[in-house]
Formats: structure tokens, sequence, C-alpha cells
């Protein structure tokens, strides 16, 4: 168990979870040809899990002074696990999970593309050694990493496939996988906000420079409220746009019920937000609207299968 906290594993399943919905849900129904074989998808998938495995690894590691005073129970490293072991499995990962993106680099004949891998897993070391202490600068780095997941899939899937007579299909394919990477990119940006207000105490002791701590709670609230009513507007005009006036009732009624509600509520509480657990209850719900909107292309499957 203790080895299961190191990792974030319940972040990692969400992680495969929406890699493989995007996939099997999404662009196995197309009618376009996909560069990876399935088996061959499922090593994409698990080299970004072990890479953002790596990434929770070292980020316990440095978070440790921070951690004792926000999150003492949450504490692994050099409780349950040395310090060496935890580095040893970091240096682990990292390597399996490049090691894979190399591979599958190869296997669609863009080996430049490998250095994505790398580039990722250097830029999570970055983020846990200095990014992260650096205002705004770490809560997009994070907010990034989480969209770049989901364009990873077109970037390994769609453009090796793509040819003249496609061309037209894949991009509109891709703009869809552009569509959620920014929803997840707005909505992550905002939870890494309201992190780090609920982790404003252990960040000050360790001498972090986040946004709370720079301007102050109350203040580092008002921004997160601010981004998240645009996001509120924006999937407000998205989903009157291409779900309602496209008759797509259910995906509405999906989109209005378990997003934007849930959004609106985020908005109206972080007005009297004060305590840890006010964020910390606030931070759970952006989990949620982040879950459940990258679920809702299930939803559109659905609709689309039972409505055609």
């Amino acid at each position: 168990m203790k080895y299961l906290k190191l990792i974030r594993y319940k972040n990692l399943l969400m992680l495969a979870f929406m890699q493989v919905l995007f996939r099997y849900v999404f662009l196995a129904q197309q009618d376009v040809p996909l560069a990876l074989a399935d088996w061959q998808y499922g090593l994409l998938v698990l080299s970004t899990v072990l890479i953002a495995a790596a990434g929770y690894v070292v980020n316990n590691i440095f978070d440790i002074p921070s951690d004792t005073i926000n999150k003492p129970n949450d504490v692994v490293v050099g409780r349950g696990i040395s310090e060496t072991r935890a580095y040893n499995i970091y240096i682990g990962l990292n390597i399996t999970g490049v090691a894979l993106g190399f591979y599958l680099s190869n296997v669609i004949m863009r080996p430049m593309f490998a250095s994505l891998f790398i580039f990722i897993a250097s830029l999570l070391y970055f983020y846990a050694t200095n990014l992260k202490q650096i205002m705004i600068i770490g809560n997009v780095v994070v907010a990034m990493l989480l969209a770049a997941s989901v364009l990873i899939i077109g970037v390994f899937d769609l453009f090796p496939a793509t040819t003249s007579e496609n061309q037209a299909q894949m991009a509109s394919l891709f703009s869809i996988l552009l569509d959620y990477a920014l929803f997840a990119f707005i909505i992550n940006f905002i939870r890494e906000i309201v992190k780090d207000i609920e982790d404003v105490d252990g960040d000050y002791n360790q001498g972090m420079n986040t946004l709370p701590i720079a301007i102050g709670k109350s203040r580092a609230a008002k921004i997160a409220l601010a981004t998240a009513v645009m996001a509120f507007i924006l999937l407000l005009l998205y989903t009157t746009k291409y779900f309602f006036e496209n008759n797509l009732l259910i995906v509405t009624f999906y989109s209005f019920t378990f997003v934007l509600a849930p959004l609106l509520y985020f908005i109206v509480k972080i007005f009297g937000a004060k305590t840890q657990k006010d964020f910390h209850h606030l931070s759970t719900i952006l989990k949620l609207i982040l879950f459940f909107g990258i679920l809702s292309i299930l939803i559109i499957f659905l609709n689309h299968k039972y409505n055609a």
C-alpha cells in the first residue's frame, strides 16, 4: 500500500482510463486508420503512466518538508520507504517509460518523437525541484502536462496515419482532442491554484513562492474564481453551439448536470472558502468536473450510437 501512495495510483488509473476512453470510444469508432495496433497503444498508455508515476515519486521526495505540515498522513518517503529506494523507483519508472516511448517512436517511423517522452520526464523533474516554487509557472506546467497526455494520442495514433485523402477528417478528429486538452488544461490549472491555497502553510515554511504566498490566499482565490467563471462561459457556449444546436439533447443534459452545474457550485462556494478543509473540498469538486468532462466523450458516442 505504501508504494501505491508513493505513485498516487488513483490519479494514474484516471490517466490510463482517459487515454483508453479516447482511443476505443472515440477514435476506434471513426472510419479512419490508426497508426498503432491495440497492444502498441497499450504500451503508449503504459509509457505515459510510468513517466507520470515517476513524476509523483520525485515530487514526493522533494515535498517531504511541505507534506509533513500539510498532509502528515500522506508522507511516505522517509517513513515507509527510504529516500534511496524512492530515487531507485523514480529512475526505474523513467527509464522504462522513456524506453517504451523510444520504441513506439520507431514503430511509427518518427524517431524524433522520442524526445517528447524525454522532455516530459525532464519537465516533471524540474517541476518538482524548481518550477513548483515559482508563482504561476508551476501551475501552468502541471496543467500543460495533463493536456499533453490527451494530445499525445493524436500525435502517435492519428498523425502517422494521415494521408492527403483523409487529412481533413484527421484534422477534425485532432481538433476534438485539442478541445478536450484545453478543457483539461483550464480545469487542472484552477485546481493547482486551489491546491496551492490548501497547502499554503507547508509551502511557506519550505520557502516556496506559490501564488497564494506571493499575493495572499484571498487574491489567489479570486484568480481561481475569475478563471472558473471564464471556463464556465466557454463551456456554456461550447455546449450550446456543438451539443444543443445539433440536437444532442442527452449530451446537453449531461454537460449541464455533470460539468456546468458542479462548476457553478465551485464558483459559488469559493466565495466563502476560508479553511484548508474548504479548499480541499473545492479541489475534489474540480477533480470530479475533470473526470465527468472527459467522460462526456462516452456520452457523445452512446448518443450517436442509439440515435443514429
